[in-house]
């Protein structure tokens, strides 16, 4: 099965994870006897390829198009708040500055940090990148928008890392709040787009003010379809910042990107989205985060798989998570989850059909939602869970949040960078 390369050239201590996951529930009384794991398919269909050849080599990311943007950086103090995507070719973008004798001063590391290698929830700390000397400053922890202090000696910021298009993906609440302290302290920012991989659609109900959190800043739907670009314009433009404030914005977009274009990562954007298949699976399977159920977090194959012991053992697929690398404490450690195993599933895009599936198919219902909070705050309202408790379908819950989704993707178009999808 593909695989996205590995990461890691630049010595930073920063880390990272995937999305905020509520505290793991008890184990029900309630949960079937174990029977024997199903053994884990050694050769599985590869995933859709989803970038056309044609479009690939046609592409030129925002961080490629020097002439665009290092007149702007030209005698500037400069942060960089970066990832390990953050690349040029196969170069880590911060060595690429400093070798173009950019100004660069500091280096912001955002909830998974620069190398992208840490354990979901592990603790970020300052450090220091060992290639350049810089000082490489966590914006995830207590501190999630930089500080006077920080931004003192800072003309511009840089912003270059991947997103995948779901709202409760972190990396657009720092960019959010990047922009924030930059409105505040009369910095500039300057984005470095990259594509969206799920940028070829727009589903889900729009985040309601009342569930505002890390995990969902605006009012914007699940897939919301645009690049952080794009969306850097739409927060401006809507003046979502503190205030009503609106920043110094500059984005270089990507020469040759259009929202028809299905783009694969040529990095693992974080550790528990390993492959294509998963990033375009994560925005649906992410809401089991706000569940009893496990979606592989402590296997090799997070966000691929589905399973919870309180799930039926008729179930086809079984595994049991267990700490790795990229889960210390995964969801269920050490139980056998009964559920499936998504990896030959073709189709994409947003659906509620496994979390209604294994909602019905809970033996232990009244603890399948881990709080209400919890997976409210994911679906950006309270709305959906109780549908979901009263036996509602997917149709039937769809039209509840149609309207809302009309009217946001009216509002998109006035901040589109690139032709969209059909």
């Amino acid at each position: 099965m593909y695989s996205f390369l590995p990461t890691g050239l630049l010595s930073l201590s920063l880390l990272f994870t995937d999305c905020t996951r509520p505290p793991q529930a008890a184990p029900s009384a309630s949960a079937p006897a174990p029977r024997p794991e199903a053994p884990l398919q050694q050769t599985v269909a590869s995933p859709p390829q989803v970038l056309l050849p044609a479009a690939a080599s046609s592409l030129k990311m925002g961080a490629e198009q020097f002439d665009k943007y290092l007149p702007l950086l030209k005698g500037k103090r400069v942060a960089v708040v970066v990832n390990q995507t953050a690349r040029v070719g196969k170069a880590f973008l911060v060595d690429t500055l400093l070798a173009k004798g950019v100004g660069v001063q500091v280096i912001f590391g955002p909830e998974h940090g620069f190398r992208g290698e840490a354990a979901d929830g592990a603790t970020i700390k300052d450090g220091k990148d060992a290639r350049s000397g810089l000082p490489a400053l966590s914006l995830y922890g207590a501190t999630k928008k930089p500080t006077p202090e920080m931004l003192k000696d800072i003309d511009v910021l840089v912003f270059d890392i991947q997103d995948v298009g779901a709202r409760f993906y972190t990396f657009i609440s720092t960019m959010h709040y990047v922009m924030e302290a930059a409105a505040e302290q009369n910095k500039q920012v300057i984005i470095l787009d990259r594509p969206n991989p799920n940028g070829w659609y727009v589903d889900g109900p729009v985040l309601e003010p009342a569930f505002k959190t890390f995990v969902g800043m605006h009012p914007i739907p699940v897939v919301h379809g645009l690049t952080v670009g794009e969306l850097a314009r739409m927060i401006n433009g809507e003046k979502w910042l503190a205030g009503g404030r609106q920043c110094q914005l500059t984005v270089i977009p990507v020469a040759g990107y259009t929202h028809s274009t299905r783009y694969d990562l040529p990095e693992r954007p974080s550790p528990n989205l390993p492959t294509p298949h998963s990033v375009a699976l994560y925005p649906s399977l992410c809401l089991f985060e706000g569940t009893d159920v496990s979606v592989g977090r402590g296997t090799a194959m997070p966000f691929e798989v589905i399973g919870a012991p309180t799930q039926p053992s008729t179930r086809p697929f079984s595994f049991t998570p267990t700490p790795n690398s990229g889960s210390t404490s995964p969801p269920q450690n050490g139980k056998r989850c009964y559920g499936q195993d998504l990896r030959q599933v073709g189709d994409v895009g947003f659906t509620l059909k496994y979390l209604l599936d294994y909602y019905q198919q809970s033996t232990n219902k009244e603890k399948f939602f881990l709080s209400d909070r919890g997976f409210d705050r994911l679906i950006g309202n309270a709305t959906v869970r109780q549908q979901i408790m009263a036996g509602k379908s997917e149709a039937e819950i769809r039209q509840g949040w149609e309207p809302g989704l009309t009217a946001y993707k009216t509002m998109r178009k006035k901040y589109l960078l690139y032709p969209d999808f059909k």
